[in-house]
């Protein structure tokens, strides 16, 4: 008798994409161990055998999709042409300038990283804000709000509300506008953000949508701090300052300040927000009076981030608000603001993805501690050590030294440097440019009679740029 022939079982390639994704959200080489934990937490149905898995590596290796190192127990898979070990470390947080997360914030990395139809449809969850008691319930452990008062305390913390804001305003405009644009996508560069604010130049070949984004960011941010004694978690604030942060940039103008009566999507998520109109404004009050109950600043805080985000009340504009209403404790009891200074969009929007699809806040915490801490360090006075040197200025510490003296020595004004910096910029690996671009940015910024002598240029030199600069 003849025997049926056994036909290999097809492999479907939506299996192998998840694989590569899940091994693409590693911020290191990752282990056979570490793969098959990743793929059951991301979905029961990712989950294959030991051995199953091991031969889909195999073959993702063979077809150079994978790239292995080490044999055995010790291999460990990257997805080919990704970064290597240069990227985010995982641990508890960190004064140096790498963004750290918990493991539990690893997690959810993980699992809103995984393929879109790898991941659950959600709707809006109002027992996530319903079972949220104000000051029983905790985003923020008791440790870390001391941490955070410890960090951001100044001087004035007596004096009138707004005043240590009012004091470095300059830096805040532009800081605060240009990092919360820079995570919409914003294109403008700080230096072309700071020519806009002071001087009224728009930066050419840039769309009107990103100039109009920062504009409104300054005159959001100038309100918070004017009237710093009466804002607060309250209709009018909110409103009016969703109003400044959507003129002219929504389709129905009368929709800015106005809570939505109208079903909305979102991008990039599986996340559906609450359609119906009385619920929005119910929910939306129910917030702002949870949050005025809320008695710690930084609980304040990044809860008003967490659910205004959530509950998207606007038809748009949603995170821009909630970034910046995030500021209104901290400008009232004038402590250090929060200006997302070097936060990686990646690991913001992925926050923010756990809060919509998990309703878990534990990576979006960790990057709002990081982000106030940076902040922190960017305002406040001189304060104790600061730990090591950070490695990224070292490992680009020549090119630095070069471009600064060549722009002081040139005279160059913020035009012409921005030009010249992006142009230097463009040979370093694709992963450093933003970043390196904006260090050398704000080195320019910070540089006065006192500490430019390390640039050797002679102090006529330096008048000379001041003159340009201004």
């Amino acid at each position: 008798m003849a025997q049926l022939a056994i036909m290999p079982k097809h492999i479907s390639e939506r299996e192998f994409e998840s694989i590569l994704a899940i091994v693409d959200s590693f911020p290191h080489r990752s282990s056979l161990e570490e793969i098959d934990q990743a793929l059951q937490n991301a979905s029961p149905s990712l989950a294959l055998s030991r051995r199953t898995l091991q031969r889909r590596l195999a073959s993702l290796v063979k077809e150079k999709r994978l790239q292995i190192e080490g044999t055995t127990r010790g291999a460990r898979y990257r997805v080919a042409g990704s970064p290597g070990e240069e990227q985010v470390k995982v641990s508890a947080s960190s004064s140096s300038g790498d963004l750290t997360v918990s493991r539990e914030a690893q997690g959810i990395r993980l699992a809103v990283r995984a393929l879109p139809h790898l991941r659950e449809p959600v709707g809006y969850n109002h027992e996530f804000l319903e079972k949220y008691r104000p000051n029983q319930s905790e985003y923020l452990s008791d440790a870390l709000r001391q941490h955070l008062a410890a960090a951001g305390h100044t001087p004035g913390g007596d004096l009138p509300a707004g005043t240590y804001a009012r004091q470095i305003l300059n830096r805040l405009l532009i800081d605060l506008a240009w990092n919360s644009s820079r995570l919409e996508g914003n294109t403008y560069s700080l230096l072309e953000t700071e020519r806009l604010l002071e001087r009224g130049e728009n930066a050419e070949g840039k769309a009107a949508q990103d100039t109009q984004m920062i504009l409104n960011h300054k005159a959001a941010i100038e309100m918070l701090v004017t009237d710093a004694a009466q804002i607060g978690f309250n209709r009018y604030t909110i409103l009016n300052l969703h109003g400044l942060l959507a003129d002219n940039l929504l389709p129905d103008p009368g929709a800015g300040g106005r809570l939505r009566n109208i079903a909305v999507t979102i991008s990039g998520t599986v996340f559906h927000p609450l359609e119906v109109p009385q619920l929005v404004n119910e929910y939306f009050n129910e917030i702002l009076a949870k949050a005025t109950a809320i008695a710690d600043p930084f609980e304040q805080a990044f809860f008003v981030m967490v659910h205004l985000s959530y509950l998207q009340p606007f038809e748009d504009v949603n995170k821009r608000v909630s970034r910046l209403a995030a500021n209104i404790p901290l400008i009232r009891r004038n402590l250090c603001p929060l200006s997302f200074v070097d936060v990686p969009q990646r690991d913001y929007i992925d926050g923010i993805l756990g809060i919509y699809e998990l309703n878990r806040i534990e990576l979006l915490r960790d990057v709002f501690v990081w982000a106030y801490e940076r902040s922190c360090r960017r305002y406040a006075a001189v304060r104790g050590s600061m730990g090591e040197p950070d490695p990224f200025r070292l490992r680009h510490r020549t090119l630095l030294l070069e471009i600064v003296e060549e722009i002081l020595k040139r005279a160059m004004d913020k035009k012409a440097a921005g030009a010249f910096i992006r142009k230097k910029a463009a040979a370093l690996p694709a992963a450093d440019k933003e970043r390196f671009i904006e260090m050398v940015e704000t080195e320019l910024q910070n540089l006065h009679e006192g500490n430019f002598a390390r640039y050797r240029v002679r102090p006529s030199e330096f008048e000379a740029w001041q003159k340009s600069w201004q």
